[in-house]
């Protein structure tokens, strides 16, 4: 289950507060404290390819888009 996917449900179960106590229980991603998914890219969200060197925190797509404007220049 997707981190976006849950809160789908909870706005369906809002009403019922033994359902949505015990979907919280079971499906809700618990926060993590390492690991690939804490870190997340601050444009486009994405967990993985991420570039973390200078505070950038950015997925590598978006450094790709981005790479000019911040002041990256592309040596051949």
């Amino acid at each position: 289950m997707t981190t976006s996917d849950h809160r789908k449900v909870l706005k369906q179960i809002g009403k019922k507060p033994g359902k949505l106590a015990k979907f919280q229980k079971h499906n809700v991603p618990k926060e993590r404290s390492c690991g690939i998914a804490t870190k997340k890219c601050r444009r486009c969200g994405r967990t993985r390819a991420h570039i973390d060197k200078y505070g950038m925190d950015l997925c590598r797509q978006c450094f790709r888009e981005v790479a000019t404007e911040i002041g990256f220049k592309k040596y051949y």
